[in-house]
């Protein structure tokens, strides 16, 4: 019998102190589930942390333990351990809740980059994001619009996408098999545009992007099929998939060929779908793994069936990166409402990555 698999050392940023991410990291940490998955350590701010702690009511015994490398991280229930980012930051206790604060917008940036070179450095295994807000990031003098880009300039990666990712439900798992006989673990969407106004998507998606997604898809998505192939779907961008033309040449001159040139690679992609079918026989095992056009094709199929249990996945790094699929809820921040549903649900999939990349 092979010895089990070392739990991950994944580092968990703060995200905005000014939103719910501390809050959630508090209330995951009382989670049992998160430390049978992983060996986890907070990259943030100890003082903005243990606030977080007293608010969501947890145990007297639970401390925050400071620390200044992860090699001195020894987490359990009642022992956090916060690794401290450059002091240059100052105190980030004047920062409000639920208000944009530049302060806070550098801050998570200092997270981030801080657990990115702890990742490609060997000394963390994973990294797992709370959120962000782009507005605050931006007031900051940060131009990148999101974590996905920050780490791609980061790690130095030109091919990179976000891949939001839903673990299959009991109600998924119990419909019958696809007809390949095999039925998902899980359905992840990769998007071929992301954080860009609508009216760019048409000049975005070439024949190249597309092609490009796909490849990144079959990549990300093998750890999570367990090796086997994944089957890939691809997103139409007009309606009814353009109608043969009718409503858009898109779909015969863009997005077909890609699908093509996927195919002789080998890869196991079909399309491209009308989207009001697509997304409803996806969820329900019949692929892997969909690329999507854009942003909101993507996003609102997933979360609309999966918004506490989605997953933000970056592919193209040489690190594994997860993250919650939510946003900084500035609208409860600190009212000790926040669940940890999310980040539980990104621990795991970040877990599973990292033991199938070790095996």
């Amino acid at each position: 019998m092979s010895a089990p698999l070392k739990r991950p050392l994944v580092g968990l940023t703060m995200g905005d102190v000014a939103g719910i991410g501390p809050e959630v990291i508090a209330r995951g940490w009382a989670d049992p589930r998160l430390h049978a998955l992983a060996r986890p350590l907070v990259i943030g701010d100890p003082a903005i942390l243990a606030r977080a702690v007293a608010l969501v009511g947890g145990s007297a015994s639970t401390e925050v333990q400071t620390v200044s490398a992860p090699e001195e991280a020894d987490p359990s229930p009642r022992n956090i351990p916060c690794l401290v980012v450059a002091a240059k930051l100052g105190d980030l206790s004047p920062v409000a809740p639920g208000i944009i604060d530049a302060r806070a917008g550098r801050a998570a940036y200092e997270f981030l980059t801080t657990a990115a070179r702890l990742a490609l450095g060997g000394r963390i295994d994973a990294i797992t994001t709370l959120p962000l807000n782009k507005q605050a990031l931006h007031q900051s003098g940060v131009s990148h619009p999101g974590h996905t880009e920050i780490l791609a300039e980061y790690c130095g990666v030109a091919d990179h996408a976000m891949m939001l990712y839903l673990e299959t439900n009991a109600s998924v798992a119990a419909q019958p098999p696809a007809p390949s006989g095999r039925r998902g673990t899980g359905l992840g969407i990769v998007h071929v545009t992301l954080h860009v106004a609508l009216k760019r998507i048409f000049e975005l998606v070439t024949t190249e992007a597309i092609l490009s997604k796909i490849r990144l898809a079959d990549r990300a998505m093998r750890p999570l099929t367990g090796g086997s192939p994944p089957r890939i779907a691809v997103a139409s961008l007009n309606p009814h998939a353009g109608e043969d033309g009718l409503f858009g040449a898109e779909e015969q001159e863009i997005i077909r060929p890609a699908v093509d040139l996927g195919a002789r690679e080998l890869f196991d992609v079909a399309g491209p779908f009308p989207n009001d079918t697509l997304f409803h026989h996806a969820l329900a095992g019949a692929y892997d793994a969909v690329v999507a056009m854009y942003h909101d094709q993507g996003h609102i199929a997933l979360k609309t069936v999966g918004f506490d249990r989605a997953v933000n996945v970056t592919l193209g790094l040489p690190i594994v990166r997860t993250s919650v699929a939510h946003g900084t809820a500035f609208d409860i921040a600190w009212k000790g409402l926040a669940d940890a549903s999310s980040l539980i649900a990104a621990v795991r999939v970040a877990a599973r990555i990292v033991a199938a990349k070790s095996r």
